[in-house]
């Protein structure tokens, strides 16, 4: 594929995504009241979950778009450092509300596991503080770019693992197809990590994981949300 090709894909992709991530968003906050009231926490905290989410890649892909626009990565480094940080930022408090979205379905309590995994969130918020991190660059430095995400794959999979072991428990296939979800995006994510910056075309793994995110929230706004009836024909 080559690099023209390449950059098409990803800024048509990144703009579509940014619309359907925000049209279920917006749909969520609107028909929230119809969700039925044993569900209506549960529905809110997707509905937080999935604000956040557009909200990060927002600066995420949504700068992207724009350094492209204005010339390219290389020369808006800092636009493209800022939006990998926001979405960096972002994503870490996505997972902590899932976190909090299985305790609701199941109503569980957290015990030593489920505040390990909260730990992880102010942990890994502090290790994006340091300077080394160097958010003003389109490349990030392969060691700290490895060490801040080891505390999200820690938080992620730790989430995996309760959606997957609850609903594997409790004959779940809504939280299950989500914990498939979750597998498969740190699955395409994993590669990108750790060889992108050797094989840029190993990015395009991103499109994939990203499309898991889109396919958690329609499994939640389908699940959750009441299906409207077809409207009924008059009859003579």
């Amino acid at each position: 594929m080559s690099e023209e090709l390449r950059t098409t894909v990803e800024i048509v992709f990144n703009v579509l995504y940014l619309i359907v991530i925000w049209g279920m968003v917006a749909l969520m906050s609107l028909r929230l009241r119809e969700v039925e009231p044993k569900q209506a926490r549960l529905a809110n905290l997707f509905r937080w979950a999935f604000f956040l989410l557009a909200l990060g890649d927002t600066g995420h892909v949504g700068f992207r778009v724009l350094a492209y626009a204005l010339g390219g990565l290389d020369q808006n480094s800092l636009l493209v450092g800022l939006g990998a940080l926001a979405t960096a930022v972002i994503v870490t408090f996505f997972y902590g509300v899932m976190l909090y979205i299985w305790r609701e379905r199941y109503q569980a309590r957290f015990g030593w596991f489920e505040y390990l995994l909260l730990a992880s969130v102010p942990v890994r918020l502090v290790v994006m503080a340091f300077p080394q991190n160097d958010w003003g660059s389109a490349v990030p430095p392969q060691f700290w770019s490895l060490f801040r995400n080891l505390f999200l794959v820690i938080l992620g999979v730790g989430v995996l693992v309760l959606f997957l072991r609850d609903a594997l428990r409790t004959k779940d296939r809504l939280f299950r197809w989500m914990a498939y979800c979750i597998f498969f995006s740190y699955l395409f994510y994993t590669p990108v990590i750790l060889f992108a910056r050797s094989f840029p075309l190993v990015g395009m793994l991103m499109i994939p994981k990203t499309l898991m995110y889109i396919a958690i929230a329609f499994l939640a706004y389908y699940g959750l949300w009441p299906r409207k009836s077809p409207p009924k024909l008059a009859q003579i």
